[in-house]
């Protein structure tokens, strides 16, 4: 079976460090990957690698069976993959929730009223409806962050590339997205800070480290609290 996304041998530098060395990853159908990593560990940077808002300096990202390493690569698959972006306010411009979510729509050439009932099914879904005539920089954060996520979901895409989802939402809400993701018949690289997270949606967990991915699996442990750590597979 052809993998959706095929990243082979990919190095991004920056600043004279190399952020990603050499890195391999492959992403099948249906998969729920979570991207595990310390802060700085160069997460973000793959993910805007692989939509090409990220140049790497070596290695070939092969998605939906195409080489991708020119801009004008990257064009069509902008609106094959879904990219949440870890700052909200990076992602939603228009003036009211509804023009924000229904602005994919009309790009992939739906009329105004078929894009327009397009958002409001997708805010349904998110038990956001109530917010469509909001101005978008009045929301909460936690607001802000799930109404990027609707203007993502509008557009229908085959991946989903998830950059900090769980930002400033409140348990309800959180219960909600976990929710809607686990239903979601697309693939998806899930990275967040949030290890109970990942751990109850993902299918696969890899974790990236002084540039390198490794294939990792959860482990619980019991200190103080109950929480959830991603360790390589091969460590002991």
């Amino acid at each position: 079976m052809t993998a959706l996304l095929d990243l082979c041998g990919l190095s991004v530098r920056r600043g004279g460090r190399l952020v990603l060395d050499g890195v391999d990853l492959r992403l099948e159908s249906g998969e729920r990957l979570a991207l595990a990593g310390a802060n700085g560990a160069g997460k973000t940077t793959l993910l805007r690698a692989i939509v090409g808002l990220e140049m790497p300096d070596a290695g070939e990202i092969v998605a939906f069976g195409r080489a991708r390493r020119e801009e004008t690569d990257f064009r069509d698959l902008r609106q094959r993959i879904g990219f949440l972006f870890q700052d909200s306010d990076d992602q939603l411009f228009a003036p009211t929730v509804i023009e924000d979510v229904a602005f994919g729509p009309l790009n992939l050439g739906f009329t105004p009223a078929q894009a327009i009932e397009r958002a409001q099914a997708v805010l349904a879904d998110l038990d956001l409806l109530t917010l469509n005539q909001r101005v978008t920089h009045h929301l909460s954060g936690g607001e802000k962050r799930l109404v990027a996520l609707a203007g993502v979901l509008a557009m229908d895409p085959d991946v989903l590339l998830l950059d900090e989802p769980t930002n400033a939402l409140d348990e309800a809400h959180l219960a909600r997205l976990t929710a809607i993701l686990a239903e979601l018949p697309v693939a998806m690289i899930l990275v967040s800070h949030d290890a109970h997270f990942l751990a109850t949606l993902s299918t696969r967990a890899v974790l990236l480290e002084d540039g390198h991915l490794k294939p990792a699996v959860a482990h619980r442990h019991q200190h103080r609290h109950d929480h959830v750590h991603f360790h390589p597979i091969d460590e002991d």
